[in-house]
């Protein structure tokens, strides 16, 4: 999952190499922590959210079959 995440994210910032997925495990669910350089942060939520709306999406799809909730938290 760590890896689809950063595929997608790459693709759209400008400094591909500050791109870092990282995951914490909780109870019922896993938490995706991606952090991207402060410049692209608007890249990666897009106008109005929709961007990071579209990849929550497709991660959220991706990890249906998972028995845990999948949660993607985007810092800055």
């Amino acid at each position: 999952m760590q890896q689809l995440i950063e595929t997608i994210v790459r693709a759209l910032v400008d400094f591909p190499e500050d791109v870092k997925v990282t995951a914490e495990d909780r109870d019922h669910q896993i938490a995706y922590q991606l952090t991207v350089n402060k410049t692209d942060i608007g890249k990666v939520i897009g106008k109005q959210g929709r961007v990071a709306k579209a990849i929550r999406t497709v991660v959220y799809a991706a990890g249906s079959q998972s028995s845990k909730r999948i949660l993607l938290e985007i810092n800055d």
